[in-house]
């Protein structure tokens, strides 16, 4: 069966708070609003969800936690390497997924997400906003088979986007 990645971006985050690390920002008001309704878009497409894996920073575990809320997931994989992520490190967590799931949710960071969704499927994406979502299916049955160009773009939804479903 094919695969389908979902790269999210983590939702708005606050830094109100300048005694906190990167790591440690929490959402702000918008993030907290942005990630359930961004949940709820993806519900509304009828996307399965057999895994989700998340960097552990606390906003994009925030931003995971409201999709797997919404979805009834009790279990988020947490991978310290995709904080911070580049294309290279990004794609060996891809590569390292679990077989037995076709439908993966990845959690993380800018500027890596937006880069490695132009990656892999050749996109044009200038930026993903805060709790944006690229959707990228491939035709493969093994994670270990996704590399650069091997993907296609299902769709790109953000926020503020007026087209969505």
């Amino acid at each position: 069966m094919a695969k389908q990645l979902l790269l999210v971006r983590h939702g708005k985050s606050d830094w109100g708070n300048t005694n906190l690390s990167d790591f440690d920002r929490p959402l702000n008001k918008r993030g907290k609003e942005n990630a359930p309704e961004m949940a709820e878009r993806l519900i509304k497409r009828r996307f399965n969800v057999d895994l989700m894996v998340s960097s552990p920073a606390k906003r994009a575990k925030s931003t995971a936690k409201y999709f797997a809320e919404a979805y009834n997931i009790d279990h988020i994989q947490f991978e310290e390497s995709i904080y911070e992520a580049n294309t290279t490190a990004l794609l060996k967590v891809v590569n390292r997924l679990n077989n037995g799931a076709d439908h993966i949710v990845m959690f993380g960071h800018n500027p890596g997400f937006t880069d490695f969704a132009n990656e892999l499927c050749d996109a044009d994406i200038y930026n993903i906003p805060t709790a944006g979502m690229v959707l990228i299916s491939f035709p493969f049955d093994s994670w270990q088979m996704v590399s650069k160009g091997t993907g296609e773009l299902v769709f790109f939804d953000y926020p503020k986007n007026s087209d969505e479903v």
